[in-house]
């Protein structure tokens, strides 16, 4: 399996690919979210990725650019990104927001809220999937 950077125009492809083999089969959302990010120390394109998510139709969406009117804004480097959405980390995420590396704009609750309960089944294969076609 071919396997491309964290974020590339190639990753987002592939990972659409394996979002849409999955669709419909996993949990709901545990909340609606709509979230842009914008991923800095990119080491490629200018350095910088704007990018969303967005979960209020019941299922996680993602992909480049910005949405209109988020819920909140999160700003974060590369490395801390890739760890929590490709490694499954969420410890690199906490270590960095204690250290004052990522920046949130916005409901921060709704940030929250999204990292409690248990894991979605369908959402770890993903998961794996995704990591599987990141170098």
């Amino acid at each position: 399996m071919a396997k491309y950077p964290f974020l590339s125009d190639q990753w987002m492809e592939e990972a659409r690919k394996v979002r849409e083999e999955y669709r419909g089969q996993g949990q709901k959302a545990p909340v609606a979210v709509k979230m842009n990010q914008v991923i800095t120390n990119v080491p490629f394109g200018d350095g910088t990725v704007n990018a969303h998510m967005d979960t209020s139709s019941g299922e996680l969406e993602m992909d480049l650019g910005h949405i209109e009117s988020p819920d909140l804004t999160v700003t974060i480097d590369y490395d801390t990104a890739k760890a929590i959405f490709v490694d499954g980390n969420p410890q690199a995420g906490m270590q960095a927001f204690m250290a004052g590396k990522i920046k949130v704009e916005g409901d921060m609750t709704k940030l929250m809220a999204m990292q409690a309960g248990a894991p979605d089944p369908t959402a770890l294969e993903v998961a794996g999937k995704i990591k599987d076609i990141t170098e």
